[in-house]
């Protein structure tokens, strides 16, 4: 796993409510009165965010049906969660298990304790269920039958050669793109943390998680025809609203189906310290139908902080030195 020290932790405060996009054009009077615009005129979406929330990206099976929770059901939720997911409760040594982790005799390592992470510890304001807006069930779409099929190939593949070549390891393991990041971006364990930037004919999104930068038109050129890892984004304003549309992936991307998922995400400030971040995946080739998430960007105090990946990439070189030490002597390598 990728980390890096925090020199600083943050209180989370509540997020602010995020208003459906319908309604996001009716704002309050405290947001109308704020500055809004850039100096050339553009809706000011800038600064430095955190996207971190306990609120799952897919509604919880037990949770079936309710899309938002009541004070007191969120209050055990969120308790419910953070206890499951806290490292400093989980016993290698007795077999205790904490958020799915094997124990020691099966060969589960504590790689970190919980000092590391900045996942989320409360649900969104409106204590949704889930961050997926679209289906109403709150849930990825069923793959189609050639890309479920195509993935339990790839699957397979992948346990049986993971350990051969740093080839066959993730873009995580491989430290070329963040698991969080994107696009599109989703909330994880750690480097919740995004720089908004604009500047005359560019916005431009960097996140911490792995340094990933995307700087995009405005209103610019068309789409570079060449495959890429983040794709090619383009953005132009709608209203008050930031749409950025991304094509041409390469594939492997967090979140990603791809390379022809069709990407459109929207920006939107709804008050001075709040934006609201959409986005809709659409990959008929992947999935039987588009799937929309919505969460809350909130401000945060900055500056991002580094990201060594592997400090160095040691851990790829541990990996596989490690599996070649096991297979000199026999010892079987787990999936």
């Amino acid at each position: 796993m990728n980390s890096r020290y925090r020199l600083a932790v943050t209180t989370v405060s509540a997020v602010v409510a995020l208003f459906p996009v319908s309604a996001i054009a009716q704002t309050t009077d405290a947001a109308q009165s704020m500055p809004l615009r850039t100096p050339d005129g553009q809706p000011d979406i800038s600064g430095i965010f955190t996207f971190r929330t306990l609120t799952p990206l897919q509604r919880p099976s037990g949770l079936e049906g309710r899309e938002t929770l009541s004070g007191e059901e969120a209050a055990e939720f969120e308790h419910a969660e953070r206890t499951r997911l806290n490292r400093d409760l989980f016993d290698p040594e007795s077999g205790a298990r904490s958020a799915g982790y094997q124990p020691r005799a099966e060969g589960g390592v504590l790689s970190y304790n919980e000092f590391w992470y900045e996942r989320g510890v409360e649900l969104t304001s409106d204590k949704r269920t889930a961050l997926i807006i679209d289906p109403p069930h709150g849930r990825i779409p069923a793959l189609t039958e050639t890309a479920a099929a195509q993935r339990a190939q790839d699957r397979a593949h992948r346990e049986m050669h993971r350990y051969d070549s740093y080839e066959n390891r993730s873009l995580f393991d491989r430290c070329i793109m963040g698991f969080n990041s994107g696009p599109p971006m989703t909330s994880g364990a750690y480097n919740n943390n995004v720089l908004i930037l604009q500047s005359p004919g560019f916005v431009t999104i960097v996140n911490e998680m792995v340094h990933n930068a995307r700087i995009i038109p405005v209103d610019g050129p068309d789409h570079v025809d060449l495959p890429l890892y983040a794709g090619s984004s383009r953005g132009h304003f709608e209203g008050d609203t930031f749409v950025v549309e991304t094509t041409n992936f390469r594939g492997g991307q967090s979140r990603g189906s791809g390379p022809n998922m069709h990407l459109v995400e929207r920006f939107t400030r709804i008050d001075p310290d709040t934006v609201a971040y959409e986005f809709t995946i659409t990959d008929d080739t992947v999935y039987t139908r588009p799937w929309t998430v919505m969460m809350p960007f909130r401000r945060t105090d900055g500056p991002l902080f580094e990201y060594a990946c592997h400090e160095g990439n040691i851990g790829m070189h541990g990996i596989l030195a490690g599996a070649r030490v096991q297979e000199a002597q026999g010892i079987p390598l787990r999936p």
